[in-house]
């Protein structure tokens, strides 16, 4: 098997793409031949060892989250999925950038037939990050207005389309170039944060769902109706401003679940929603993390498995 290992925490050039050898599942896991792998932001964050205190992994490792594939072989135990099976997952924190993984038969899903393998390795860290921020933490809900900040990245175009499915209205932040994609995405309101501070521009929103952090976040206090939510899995909200503002403020950490993963997956078949990627090869995992880390990628970039 061929996977890319990261030797020392630091920046993308220190990937290198290496044989392996072969996997084998264990109880309650299976074996996946990859036929492609999501790019997201924690893996540059990982890379960068900025989260090892917290995330502690073995040198080497191989990056990657997410993956689509084909089962290859099944643990004992392992039910739901037999060789042959096409599946998709949010797989841990770790493993995805090669061409087999092992990963918990609860962590996957099977991937909808409406999406190709390479469409569907993107959509598992994004689409259950934006399922999870909506309808665990914000119970987002119809009449609702909702304000997405980094609305055409991997989890912002999953978040507009879910809002619109619950009945919301849609604010989307986003540069110009992207606002074609969002209306076309289900966002009833597109705002060019970088022409127009977006708190001018709208007010009395029920959510905001922040996937930017920092100044964009402290901001969003001010167009929160009383009661509203502030939901981020960026940066944990400030517990003084919330309180200022008369709203709650939750920070998250994206869990996998294949019992969500196949509700997600429904509403692909449906084409209730959609997903647009951009496929680079496996080898080259550095430019794709470098591109991730510029944090102006429309939908997901994922890698190609078998290049």
């Amino acid at each position: 098997m061929k996977a890319i290992r990261v030797a020392q925490y630091g920046e993308p050039e220190g990937l290198t793409l290496q044989e392996r050898p072969g996997l084998v599942p264990g109880q309650g896991e299976v074996l996946i031949n990859v036929a492609g792998s999501g790019v997201n932001p924690v893996d540059w964050k990982i890379l960068s060892g900025a989260m090892k205190a917290f995330i502690p992994l073995e040198l080497p490792y191989t990056p990657g989250v997410e993956v689509a594939g084909q089962v290859a072989a099944v643990g004992g135990g392992v039910q739901q999925f037999a060789v042959g099976d096409q599946v998709f997952g949010f797989i841990g924190i770790a493993g995805g950038f090669a061409s087999q993984v092992v990963a918990r038969a609860d962590r996957l899903a099977h991937r909808p037939a409406r999406l190709s393998a390479l469409e569907a390795s993107g959509v598992p860290a994004a689409a259950l990050t934006a399922w999870q921020a909506l309808h665990e933490h914000a119970q987002v809900g119809a009449g609702q207005r909702v304000l997405i900040h980094g609305a055409a990245g991997g989890v912002g175009s999953m978040a507009v389309q879910m809002a619109r499915i619950a009945g919301a209205t849609v604010i989307a932040t986003a540069s110009a170039a992207n606002h074609d994609y969002l209306n076309g995405l289900g966002a009833h309101q597109v705002i060019d944060y970088t022409r127009t501070a977006f708190e001018t521009a709208v007010d009395k929103v029920d959510v905001v769902l922040d996937l930017v952090g920092g100044e964009t976040q402290a901001r969003s206090w001010a167009v929160l109706k009383t009661g509203g939510v502030l939901v981020s899995p960026v940066s944990p909200p400030d517990a003084a401003a919330a309180r200022t503002a008369g709203a709650t403020g939750r920070h998250f950490a994206t869990r996998s679940d294949g019992v969500q993963l196949a509700e997600i997956a429904a509403r692909f078949d449906k084409g209730e929603l959609a997903i647009e990627v951009e496929v680079l090869p496996l080898s080259q995992a550095a430019e794709a993390l470098r591109r991730s880390l510029q944090r102006h990628t429309r939908g997901k970039l994922v890698l190609d498995a078998s290049r």
